[in-house]
């Protein structure tokens, strides 16, 4: 399939074109693979990373928030799978018939995503050191310095189970954030990382921030989460979360509404 885009600069350079206006074939891309790879709860957690964005409105739309989606930056190669991306000022297109409607290319889109996390789950994921699967197979860089390369703002790591953890890489940390600058990626967060329930990182060119929290989500069962949150710390409901606070908002006026002896079904 081919067809003409009007590159970016950046777009430009990513693709090895000195064309303003080029034919992109992307029929040799595999954009789907339909191999699972994640454990329950780093799909519950992309899940909660996604839904709330939608359902509360925390961002001015357009945005495209989404888990496990490839990132093609590059028309030769393979692509990078962030468990969550988030981009700002886009919106994805509705044919998904289309195969360049169904994964995030940077020729497309015309950006870059503004924040990628990456969840943590095992140690051959070579979020910051490289594995030694990765290593025989002769690969040579890790995510965090391909996301600087193609000037992802904000690079995120969660490791909820402490999967990685050595020296050159969570040393200890539950979270850690870098954001861009020009010789790379600086830390966003302490030294240490951040390492506590309700401890926050405000993400100021994205307008969100993260938190750790921990609490139930979809089932009876207190786990730690990693959620958006406000400039405050304060997390981003859930839909259902968000219902729930109407309702008792509303079952607090009526008690209100009683004892000033007014019936709350007759106003």
């Amino acid at each position: 399939m081919k067809y003409r885009v009007w590159l970016l600069p950046m777009t430009q350079q990513l693709l090895d074109s000195e064309e303003i206006v080029t034919e992109l074939d992307i029929s040799h891309l595999t954009i789907e693979d339909d191999t699972p790879v994640d454990n329950f709860q780093s799909e519950e957690q992309q899940r909660l990373l996604v839904e709330p964005l939608y359902s509360s409105k925390a961002l001015p739309a357009p945005f495209l928030a989404a888990a496990n989606v490839g990132l093609f930056y590059k028309l030769k190669g393979d692509p990078i799978v962030p468990d969550i991306l988030l981009s700002l000022g886009v919106q994805r297109a509705d044919d998904l018939s289309q195969r360049q409607n169904r994964s995030y290319f940077v020729w497309e889109f015309g950006k870059v995503p503004e924040v990628c996390v990456e969840i943590v789950s095992n140690q051959e994921g070579d979020e910051l050191t490289l594995s030694k699967k990765s290593r025989q197979k002769g690969k040579t860089t890790i995510k965090k310095e391909i996301y600087a390369r193609i000037g992802v703002r904000y690079y995120v790591v969660f490791d909820p189970l402490k999967q990685i953890q050595g020296k050159d890489e969570m040393n200890e940390a539950l979270l850690r954030v870098w954001s861009i600058a020009p010789s790379g990626y600086t830390e966003l967060t302490l030294a240490e990382g951040i390492t506590r329930i309700g401890q926050s990182v405000w993400l100021d060119a994205a307008g969100i921030g993260l938190a750790l929290w921990e609490g139930q989500f979809e089932e009876d069962v207190t786990r730690l989460w990693l959620r958006w949150c406000d400039r405050e710390g304060q997390v981003i409901s859930t839909g259902a979360e968000g219902r729930e606070i109407e309702r008792q908002r509303a079952d607090r006026l009526a008690e209100r509404l009683r004892a000033m002896g007014i019936d709350p079904n007759e106003v």
